[in-house]
């Protein structure tokens, strides 16, 4: 049976967390709240938890779910390569709605899927994902829904959605954002928008050059992760190239 578990209030939050830190110590799944919509986690270091993760969902192996991190610090432990300009993304829209794909450190012990190397990184803006991601560590999560469905945004509608599979739903009321993230992919030469969410364009490009989703792609490109939040592209989905309504990243 789930349980669902308040985390609106910091002062009294600390069993509810800790019931969740057992749950993704366990293989089990979690919904969390995120600054985006609700997101279905799972440890990103637990192959089985992972593919139950997209069992859940209903997806396969092809869209690999993004990995949400605690820390911009945590970018370098996860990703190689990092470009200059996607370093100055993370610093200036972390914690936010910005999920960046990046080259993945091949000696990491994890399989999201088909992840071709790649991994796509956002640290969510919501106090209760953080004081999870924290204690947890990185944590692969996608949207919180069914796949082809909107992404949940309250606590109600992902239980709906998602039922039984999910061992603990943490409550932290409507999602406040209600949009995905905007996936940037850092894998080429260029980065460029794969899927458009929470962060414009116009504000990408005061910040480090990016070109737009619908500009013309001069050299290949990784595929989209879903996306943590509810994606766009699939891995565009939710990892290389994720789908709107599939991340919760």
């Amino acid at each position: 049976m789930s349980s669902v578990h308040d985390v609106t209030d910091p002062n009294t939050w600390g069993p509810a967390i800790d019931e969740a830190v057992n749950t993704v110590s366990r293989g089990g799944l979690l919904v969390l709240p995120t600054d985006t919509v609700y997101g279905i986690g799972a440890d990103a270091f637990d192959a089985e938890a992972v593919a139950a993760l997209l069992a859940a969902k209903g997806r396969g192996r092809q869209m690999p779910p993004p990995v949400l991190i605690p820390d911009v610090r945590t970018l370098d432990g996860l990703a190689t390569e990092v470009p200059d300009d996607a370093r100055k993304l993370a610093e200036a829209f972390w914690p936010g709605g910005l999920t960046i794909i990046l080259q993945a450190q091949p000696s990491l012990q994890w399989d999201l899927g088909e992840t071709h190397g790649t991994v796509a990184l956002r640290m969510p803006d919501h106090p209760a994902a953080l004081a999870l991601l924290r204690r947890t560590g990185p944590l692969a999560v996608s949207s919180a829904n069914a796949t082809g469905n909107p992404a949940a945004l309250d606590v109600v509608d992902a239980q709906a959605q998602l039922g039984d599979a999910v061992t603990v739903y943490l409550d932290g009321g409507d999602a406040p954002g209600g949009v995905a993230s905007t996936i940037v992919d850092a894998t080429s030469e260029r980065l460029r928008v794969v899927r458009q969410g929470a962060i414009t364009l116009e504000a990408l490009n005061e910040v480090a050059p990016v070109r737009g989703v619908d500009e013309p792609v001069e050299e290949p490109t990784a595929d989209a992760p879903e996306a943590d939040d509810a994606s766009t592209p699939d891995r565009t989905e939710e990892h290389g190239s994720a789908p709107a309504e599939e991340s919760a990243g």
